[in-house]
Order: C-alpha cells, then structure tokens, then sequence
C-alpha cells in the first residue's frame, strides 16, 4: 500500500511540473477539443452531478496574458476521478474519454471571460497520499491548448506546503477555498490567467 502511496504521489506531482509549460507532444491535451457537435457555454454541468457525494459549484474568469483584460470564447476543458478515486467510464466512451471516465466536461468562456460548471467533489487515487484535484486544460484561439495547475482544494490532508505555495503555478494558483452553502452546496472561486508562469508563451 505504501508503495502504491508513492506512486500516485509521484504522479500528481509529474502532472503539475508538465502543467508548468506547454507540452505539444502532449496527446492528452486533445482531449479539449473532443466536445463533437456539443454547443458550448461559459457554463456547463457534468454527468456525474446528479449521483451520490458532495455536490460543488466551481466559477471564475479567465484573464488574458497581462491579468486585467477578461478572455472571451477561451475553452476550458475538466476532468476528474469519481467518489471510489477513479477515472470511471461506463463503456460507451471514446477517444481521451476511455481514460478520462465519464466525470469531465467543457465551458467555453462568455463575453466578460466568466466560466462556472457543476460538479462532484473528486475523491484522490485509492489509497491515499495524492490531493483530491480536477484536471484543466485550456484552448485559446490561435494557440495550442495546454494544461493548467489542476483544482486542488484548501483543507485536503494530502495538501503539503509546498502544494499550497508552488512558487510558479501554471495559470496561476489551483488551490481554492471550498465554502459551504445554506443548501449544501460547495463552491469554489478560481481565476485563470492564460499563458501565466508558461515559458514559450506568446
């Protein structure tokens, strides 16, 4: 188990340090652009949102390079395991969705660069030891798309120190404070910078 521990630690933290600058031999990150015939919005409800767990609403606005000026038409793409900690699929996925399991969706920022979408707060790997965490990744026109610092939340006990103050997180910081609503709903805030703390940037 200890060694199983060591393996996801090691995961997650090979996925944040790739998240720190544009990978474009990366395939994963195609898996932004797999949303088919789907119309987008700024704001989208995932499909596991209406089973069991904690249910959790996640907004922000996603900022143009130089942090002030919000980014319109930008998709942002998310993913995560379900309540057991794994990337479930119910058998009918296909391309990045067969590893992705079916809790993932897309928003493509509104005019004022909002996003939101609804969720069920993921579960870490099995065994513990690796923050609870939501994938991101964003597609800007013009530009390849690219991972971000994954949601990581405030109050995990996987969350060490150097988890919470990352000196250079791509997009800006992943970690977000999980409030509790009179209706049980947990909501986060997360602003997005785009190409923020990503060498090559344009």
């Amino acid at each position: 188990m200890q060694t199983k521990n060591i393996f996801w630690s090691i995961a997650f933290l090979f996925c944040s340090i790739c998240s720190c600058a544009q990978n474009e031999s990366d395939p994963q990150t195609e898996a932004s652009l797999e949303y088919g015939d789907k119309k987008l919005s700024w704001v989208d409800t995932l499909p596991d949102f209406n089973k069991a767990g904690p249910k959790m609403e996640v907004s922000g606005t996603v900022y143009k390079k130089d942090g002030k000026t919000p980014a319109p038409g930008v998709i942002v793409y998310i993913y995560h395991t379900d309540q057991t900690g794994n990337y479930t699929t119910k058998g009918n996925e296909k391309g990045w969705g067969k590893r992705h399991g079916y809790s993932r969706g897309w928003v493509k920022t509104g005019p004022d660069g909002k996003y939101k979408f609804y969720t069920l707060k993921p579960a870490s790997y099995p065994g513990g030891g690796t923050p609870a965490h939501i994938h991101t990744v964003m597609k800007e026109e013009g530009w390849k798309e690219y991972p971000v610092d994954a949601f990581v939340f405030h109050g995990d006990p996987a969350l060490t120190a150097s988890d919470l103050n990352r000196p250079n997180p791509a997009g800006g910081s992943g970690v977000v404070q999980l409030e509790n609503q009179t209706n049980g709903l947990l909501v986060a805030h997360r602003d997005i910078f785009l190409g923020r703390n990503m060498p090559g940037y344009k």
